[in-house]
C-alpha cells in the first residue's frame, strides 16, 4: 500500500471538461509530475495563439507542461520518460500509441463519459441523448490497444432526465468524472482495486457505439416520431448544434418542446402564428422551436426572432 500522494503523475487532457479532473488531482495533493496538451493554435478574427484550457490552468498552478505534435516524437518520449510517471491519467486527449500508454509501471487510466462497454468513441455524452437513454455514468478503465475497451476500474451512474442536453450533461459528467478519478488513483495507490475485464459485462453484439459528430448528423430527419426528434436535437445542443431549413437558408435548433397528437402538416413543414411560435411537423406531432439562429443571425429566442422574421 503507498500513499496516493507520493505516486507520481503524468496527465493528458486538452479542453475545459479535462480541467475539472486535473484540478480534482490538485486539490486532493497528488503530485502532478506533468501535463501533456495540445499545442497552442491560431484562433479567433485575430489568429492570434489560443493555449488549450488545460495548459491554462496548469499554468496557473505552476505545473510542467508539454505539447507534442506528435507523440511518437524522440524527443518527447525522451521528456515523458524523464518525468519518471508511476501511473498516467488520460482525459478528453487523442489516442496514444503504445509506447506512451505502457510507459508507467502502472499503466494509463482513462476517464470515459459513459458506462462502458456502451458508448465507445468519441462522442458518447451526445449519442446517450440522441439514443433516448435513461442512465448513464462515468468510467475509469486501464488502457489498452483498441480504443474504450480496457479493463474497468471504477463507474458511477448519471440519470438523464427528459429536458437534458448535452451541454447540461457535459457539465455534470466532468464533476462526477473528476470525483471518481480521485477515488480510482486513491484505490491504485492501496492496492485494493480489481480490474473488470469488458467483455465479461456484454458481448460485442450489444454494445452501441459513439462515433464522432459530422455534419450530415446534424441534420434533423422530421420523417421521424417527435420524441426521437427531440432526443436528436437535445443531443446535440448546444454544441454543435442540429439544423434544418428555412426559407433556404440554414436554422440551427437549440431548443424545442415536444408536442405529441395527429398533424395532417407535411413532416418538416413549418408553421407559425409571426408572433409567439414557430413550430415543425413530425411523423406524430410537433416540435416547437424556443431558441435558435438563422444563418447569417445571432442566437435568438423564438419571439425575438420572429419580430424581425420576414418570410422570403
Amino acid at each position: 500500500m503507498r500513499d496516493f500522494r507520493d505516486l507520481r503523475i503524468v496527465f493528458m487532457g486538452t479542453p475545459e471538461f479535462a480541467v475539472a479532473s486535473l484540478h480534482a488531482l490538485v486539490e486532493a495533493g497528488c503530485t502532478i509530475a506533468g501535463v501533456i496538451t495540445a499545442p497552442d493554435k491560431p484562433a479567433g478574427r485575430g489568429m492570434q495563439l489560443q493555449q488549450s484550457a488545460v495548459k491554462k490552468y496548469a499554468v496557473e498552478k505552476g505545473l510542467n507542461v508539454l505539447q507534442p505534435e506528435k507523440l511518437k516524437n524522440p524527443e518527447f518520449l525522451q521528456e515523458l520518460a524523464a518525468l519518471e510517471a508511476d501511473l498516467q491519467v488520460v482525459v478528453a486527449f487523442r489516442m496514444l500509441p503504445e509506447v506512451v500508454w505502457s510507459m508507467p509501471a502502472m499503466g494509463t487510466i482513462n476517464v470515459h463519459g459513459s458506462l462502458l462497454p456502451q458508448y465507445r468513441g468519441a462522442a458518447p455524452i451526445n449519442w446517450a441523448i440522441i439514443n433516448g437513454e435513461k442512465e448513464t455514468g462515468v468510467t475509469t478503465f486501464k488502457l489498452q490497444h483498441a480504443i474504450d475497451t480496457g479493463n474497468i476500474l471504477l463507474q458511477e451512474r448519471i440519470v438523464i432526465t427528459e429536458t437534458e442536453t448535452a451541454g447540461t450533461l457535459h457539465d455534470k459528467m466532468k464533476m462526477v468524472g473528476a470525483e471518481l478519478l480521485v477515488k480510482t488513483v486513491k484505490a491504485l495507490a492501496h492496492g485494493t482495486l480489481e480490474e473488470t475485464p469488458q467483455q465479461t459485462i456484454a458481448d460485442e453484439a450489444s454494445i452501441r457505439h459513439a462515433p464522432k459528430i459530422f455534419s450530415d448528423t446534424c441534420r434533423i430527419n422530421w420523417n421521424q416520431p417527435v420524441s426521437a426528434v427531440y432526443n436528436h436535437i437535445r443531443g446535440l445542443a448546444p454544441y454543435p448544434a442540429a439544423f434544418t431549413q428555412l426559407d433556404g437558408k440554414v436554422l440551427k435548433v437549440y431548443a424545442v418542446e415536444m408536442k405529441e397528437g395527429s398533424t395532417s402538416q407535411e413532416p418538416g413543414r413549418p408553421d407559425t402564428d409571426g408572433k409567439t411560435y414557430l413550430r415543425f411537423a413530425c411523423t406524430d406531432g410537433w416540435i416547437a422551436v424556443q431558441e435558435l439562429q438563422l444563418e447569417g443571425k445571432k442566437r435568438m429566442q423564438v419571439g425575438d426572432f420572429l419580430r424581425g422574421y420576414r418570410k422570403s
